[in-house]
């Protein structure tokens, strides 16, 4: 377990892109983001460098700032489990070529899951899970990571889920960071998901 929580360390440090908590950490060493070159004419050529030398994979002491980072950490993603659709967009769920609907429904017979098996892990009522795979309703980011974790779904086809649902992962968030590790490696061992939402306080999900 020490090896697999490591290796979500380094995954963390070289992916975590919220620079305004990082640059505020107690010794967080601010790089030099203008450099230049010289190129084959002999003209120097000043430009900026990219956000990801800001990330904590470049810091000297990255370990000592990610530790400093995890005692800050709190997950203020809470959403409900589902987003209510209008008519329109009911009515794009189910006549739609490309709707989530109609993708959850192939995602899951691919995994040899059913709508009520694929539910077993989920906390969520019969009623909306019903609804949300009759395409009445939209699964929050809370539920499709949910979803993702619990049916083994692979990273990209949470990815899909989270564009046709008008999400898609955002590596300033902790929680975003920690299931693309997840997904990305294939982890789905209940124990070991469990401590690494742990370890970085991720919250608010909606798995039993």
């Amino acid at each position: 377990m020490y090896d697999f929580i490591v290796d979500l360390d380094d995954y963390f440090c070289e992916k975590y892109a919220n620079y305004d908590k990082l640059c505020i950490l107690p010794g967080y060493k601010m790089p030099m983001m203008q450099t230049s070159s010289v190129d084959e004419f002999g003209r120097t050529r000043a430009y900026t460098l990219p956000a990801n030398t800001m990330r904590l994979a470049t810091q000297e002491k990255k370990a000592e700032l990610l530790a400093a980072l995890k005692t800050r950490m709190a997950d203020p993603t809470f959403s409900f489990s589902f987003r209510p659709l209008g008519l329109v967009n009911r009515l794009r769920q189910q006549f739609g070529k490309n709707s989530f609907k109609k993708y959850l429904k192939t995602l899951l017979a691919t995994h040899g899951l059913t709508e009520q098996t694929a539910a077993e892990g989920l906390d969520v009522t019969e009623e909306i899970w019903r609804k949300i795979c009759k395409g009445k309703f939209l699964p929050t980011k809370n539920l499709i990571f949910s979803l993702a974790l619990t049916a083994q779904l692979s990273f990209e086809e949470t990815e899909d889920i989270l564009f046709l649902c008008g999400e898609e992962l955002d590596y300033s968030i902790v929680k975003d960071v920690v299931i693309s590790y997840l997904l990305n490696t294939r982890v789905y061992n209940p124990a070991m998901i469990e401590s690494a939402l742990a370890e970085y306080k991720v919250a608010n999900l909606f798995i039993k």
